[in-house]
């Protein structure tokens, strides 16, 4: 039995740095920053590659701003806090702008997020232990979440909920 790369048709050219990056852009959204540096890795040039990217990005089908909102609004579905998502979209490049449009298209309550959270994560336990609060705060700055949010969502008691208007 021959492996599969021998099976291939040797007269079939070698894809354009336009269809790699098409074919990656098929599967899901990247940024401009990460495409790039999947394409160099396959050995394309970075001129042809920065043609590539900028003709995808004229077509629209490669867009930093759409991939932001898309990732954001993953990452907070996923339980993720603002300033983790911030950080996780500052490494791929994007602008200060593209990054504060994707956290506010996100349209997560962040508290209750952080709430939800904690309740899953401590459920009946007494958050009243000094100990045990402080694990439950470190949880949430680890999830993302800044430290006033955490500190509140901690503090506040799940039996507080039921009697607010």
């Amino acid at each position: 039995m021959k492996a599969r790369r021998e099976g291939r048709d040797k007269t079939r050219p070698e894809p354009t740095a336009y269809q790699r990056a098409l074919g990656l852009l098929v599967r899901r959204e990247h940024s401009r920053k990460e495409l790039t540096r999947k394409l160099k890795s396959k050995g394309v040039e970075s001129d042809e590659a920065d043609t590539a990217l900028e003709k995808l990005a004229r077509q629209d089908f490669q867009n930093d701003a759409r991939f932001a909102e898309a990732l954001a609004r993953t990452r907070a579905a996923s339980g993720f806090g603002p300033v983790r998502i911030r950080a996780e979209l500052g490494t791929h490049g994007l602008s200060r702008d593209d990054i504060d449009a994707a956290l506010d298209t996100c349209d997560t309550d962040w508290s209750k997020s952080a709430r939800g959270l904690i309740d899953r994560r401590y459920g009946d336990k007494d958050l009243g232990d000094p100990a045990l609060r402080r694990k439950a705060v470190d949880f949430l700055l680890r999830r993302g979440f800044d430290q006033k949010t955490a500190y509140a969502q901690v503090r506040q008691r799940p039996d507080e909920d039921e009697f607010e208007d």
